[in-house]
């Protein structure tokens, strides 16, 4: 591992220009992006199609791909989100890649890195408690103690938290209320770090979060109970994008940790303008598949950053196309051809969906040691007559080296001059934009809005926020809000239950089908597999 003023020296930078946080991380200064530059960095956005439950090496495939682009010569920065300890310690494992296609130092990464998620969590439930004793002391604006929206949060998956009271135990112990606990990576202050521009936006966005309505229906802010300032400096560091670096010594900014599924699932507006400020190419990652981070990243921020990628690789793997095509879980590492045959047309669907935002599309085919030629050969053949540029990808195994030929197609399709369509415009009603999104992005015949929705949207639309962007909160494991529906569903519909306002992040939240903002851990979590051994962490990433 190279030391990180190493790393800082090939985009140019100083020691002094730097904040290390020891010998192999570092704090990049939002003044670094006042510097003029001489870079016109080109975005690649890399997607997936619908994954299994492991993962398909969306983030493995940014790393080796960056790897590969940095070999051929050009200067490259991958700009990816920051791991949570949920997966880490539940069902996917860390989130820094893998193989010879990783970040380092992986497992500090991977837990505690800078402590920004450590920040985002204590600035969100400082709010929570600011709200709770706004409450207790009955200050103004008089708060509803049954229209509170700000839950509280903790980075761990903990479904005993998903519904609770607090404030019980008599008049000294607060106001007893009904409330509940998200996973960091669903804050509306993670959204807010991560769509900030600036310091200054930063405090905005944070002042006008609505975190409670009054007795007259009317929005109370954090500005309104006085924790604006506070918040500021608990995040006045995470802020700062992080740099580190790959196996290989391609540098790698990483901030911010967003989920796709329950968030809109993108790293930070600073952490991209600083790699498009700092390299010639920037390869960067949505979370899940096309229809959930690639759709809130092209519909979210790149319309509140002003950015357009020039390429969408859309990573697609042997074992996906199977479980699609209806061979069963545990038996994806036995060959067959047929089963990868009907599982297809997920594919066809999310490169529907790229050409849908006016993007070309590469698809990036991550081979796993169990795929065998035959699997392989087949979905080339049927790539090639579909008339989609696709390349086969090693990069697990074999580092950059074996994303060469991925990353001679990245460059051979990319558009400099493309320009992302949204699926919809901000002046459609709430309703008609996640029709749009739904029908576009998953292919669903219709959206079914329950009452508590439509009393939602109306109430949202008489408060001024009816021409906000949505963040569709939906199962990463379909196409549609079942997760039972593999493949690519066909004549369904999404129902929608609630709607949510991140009114400092600046979107509407729609809750469909049965998703929930507090993950659970697994029958068997990836906790058991992490210790320390002679001093070093084993088991994560």
């Amino acid at each position: 591992m190279r030391s990180i003023h190493d790393i800082a020296a090939r985009l140019g930078l100083s020691a002094d220009d730097v904040i290390p946080y020891g010998r192999d991380k570092a704090k990049l200064p939002l003044s670094l992006l006042e510097r003029p530059s001489e870079r016109a960095g080109k975005l690649v956005l890399v997607s997936a199609i619908t994954p299994t439950p492991a993962g398909e090496g969306k983030t493995t495939t940014s790393i080796g791909l960056a790897q590969a682009l940095d070999r051929l010569g050009h200067r490259t920065i991958v700009a990816l989100r920051e791991p949570s300890l949920g997966p880490c310690f539940g069902v996917k494992g860390g989130g820094t890649g893998g193989g010879q296609s990783r970040l380092v130092p992986t497992a500090e990464i991977n837990l505690h890195f800078t402590g920004d998620l450590h920040a985002v969590t204590s600035a969100h439930n400082l709010i929570a408690a600011l709200v709770d004793n706004h409450l207790h002391f009955e200050l103004s604006p008089r708060i509803d103690s049954r229209r509170v929206v700000w839950p509280r949060v903790l980075d761990v998956n903990d479904r005993s938290l998903r519904d609770l009271v607090v404030g019980l135990g008599g008049r000294t112990q607060g106001v007893p209320r009904q409330t509940s606990f998200d996973i960091t990576a669903a804050s509306e202050v993670m959204a807010v770090l991560c769509l900030a521009k600036d310091e200054a936006d930063l405090r905005a966005r944070l002042a006008r979060t609505v975190v409670a309505f009054d007795y007259d229906l009317c929005p109370v802010t954090v500005d309104d109970i006085g924790g604006t300032g506070a918040v500021m400096a608990l995040l006045r560091d995470a802020l700062m994008p992080n740099l580190v670096q790959t196996v290989e010594g391609t540098p790698a900014i990483v901030h911010g940790g967003p989920f796709a599924n329950i968030a809109h699932g993108c790293n930070s507006v600073l952490a991209t303008r600083m790699a498009l400020h700092h390299a010639d190419w920037v390869v960067t990652e949505a979370g899940f598949g096309m229809d959930l981070g690639g759709e809130k990243f092209l519909d979210i921020k790149c319309r509140t950053a002003g950015l357009s990628p020039t390429v969408v690789v859309l990573v697609a793997t042997v074992r996906a196309l199977k479980l699609h095509g209806g061979q069963p879980l545990k038996e994806l590492a036995n060959e067959d051809v047929d089963a990868l045959r009907r599982g297809l047309p997920n594919l066809e669907k999310h490169l529907e969906t790229v050409a849908r935002f006016g993007l070309p599309a590469v698809v990036a085919i991550n081979r796993f040691a169990s795929d065998t030629d035959a699997e392989i050969a087949a979905l080339q053949e049927v790539c090639a007559k579909a008339g989609a540029t696709c390349a086969l990808s090693t990069h697990f195994a074999d580092g950059g080296a074996g994303a060469e030929a991925l990353a001679e197609a990245v460059l051979a399709s990319a558009d400099p001059n493309a320009q992302v369509k949204p699926l919809y415009e901000l002046s459609d009603t709430i309703r008609d934009k996640v029709r749009k999104v739904a029908k576009a992005a998953y292919g669903a015949r219709d959206v079914v809005f329950t009452s508590p929705a439509l009393r939602g949207m109306k109430r949202l639309k008489e408060l001024g926020y009816g021409e906000l962007p949505v963040c569709l909160a939906k199962t990463q494991a379909s196409l549609s809000d079942d997760p039972d529906k593999l493949g690519r569903p066909e004549d369904f519909a999404i129902t929608v239950r609630e709607v949510r306002l991140n009114a400092g992040a600046g979107f509407l939240v729609v809750l469909t089908g049965k998703i929930t903002r507090m993950p659970g851990l697994p029958r068997v979590p990836a906790a058991g597999g992490i210790d320390v051994v002679d001093g070093e962490i084993v088991g994560v990433g």
